[in-house]
């Protein structure tokens, strides 16, 4: 079975050639677009919760920002238990509230299968949107970002992997998969 074309809103951009800082940029000006009231940001941990806890700042918007584990509700529970799963925190009331969940690296698509059904464990959101710093496609399962920095293509055996320095400054590497 193939899978349909991406949209072509974005050129395919190698991997190298990212550059985390400007992409973040980039999200910001698309997350801002998505803003309605009640809208709350939260991120998938890690990399979705450093962008969620930037983007809360410098969007000036009120309250903290969630974090979101999928730990629980993966799939690959079994085989990756607990390991980098994080804590989920919503500090604010779930049902009714319109969400943006942020992911650093949208692949699969079950990251993002896992998280709506942690998400939807603490009530009915009114609307989730997704935005994503990178897609790198290759989907597994029916899940399109509302709003994508980048999109690239890795060879299977690599990861795309978010950075965070001392400063809070982005960065992206790509990395052999665990």
């Amino acid at each position: 079975m193939t899978q349909p074309p991406r949209p072509p809103t974005l050129a395919e951009t190698p991997p190298d050639a990212l550059d985390a800082e400007a992409l973040y940029a980039d999200l910001l000006a698309g997350v801002k677009a998505l803003l309605i009231p009640q809208t709350r940001l939260v991120g998938i941990h890690s990399g979705g919760a450093w962008l969620a806890e930037r983007l809360q700042a410098d969007l000036g918007l009120d309250g903290a920002p969630g974090s979101i584990s999928s730990a629980m509700h993966r799939d690959d529970f079994a085989q990756r238990g607990l390991a980098d799963g994080g804590q989920t925190l919503l500090p604010f009331d779930v049902d009714g509230a319109h969400i943006v969940l942020l992911d650093d690296v949208l692949y699969t698509g079950r990251t993002i299968r896992a998280a709506l059904n942690e998400l939807f464990d603490y009530g009915r959101p009114a609307s989730v949107k997704l935005a994503v710093l990178v897609d790198r496609g290759d989907r597994q399962l029916p899940v399109q970002p509302d709003v994508v920095a980048a999109r690239t293509t890795l060879p299977a055996g690599r990861s795309l992997a978010l950075a965070r320095d001392d400063a809070g400054r982005y960065s992206l590497r790509v990395e052999e998969a665990a």
